[in-house]
């Protein structure tokens, strides 16, 4: 059984899988104790100039943490939407469900630069 970390009721392994993915991005390299590895690079990118480069960088460490550490899913698109507010963004992940070729469609909100 997997809990949710919002709630703390029991949920499915979907949920579970879009919880994780969530965790594996916002979590940042090096800052759990016993597992060091863990975890992408975007935090670390968050604060640079938001250009073409750093949107590429910010792709690939999408893809190279989802790789390493969600093997459940196969991710096909990654998009960056920027919101309304200054600092405020969002990671539309695109792939499918590896056991059952599902579609897999989630965003996860991002903070952006100081003003977040």
């Amino acid at each position: 059984m997997t809990i949710s970390r919002t709630t703390g009721r029991a949920i499915g392994e979907r949920e579970h899988i879009r919880q994780s993915i969530a965790d594996i991005l916002t979590t940042p390299i090096g800052s759990r104790v016993m597992r060091r590895e863990y975890g992408s690079l975007l935090p670390e990118l968050i604060d640079q100039p938001l250009n073409g480069a750093t949107i590429v960088r910010l792709y690939a460490a999408t893809a190279a943490a989802l790789l390493r550490w969600e093997r459940r899913v196969r991710l096909s698109r990654v998009q960056l939407q920027l919101g309304g507010a200054p600092g405020s963004a969002t990671l539309d992940l695109e792939g499918s469900f590896v056991d059952s070729n599902e579609p897999l469609a989630l965003s996860v909100p991002l903070r952006l630069g100081a003003s977040a």
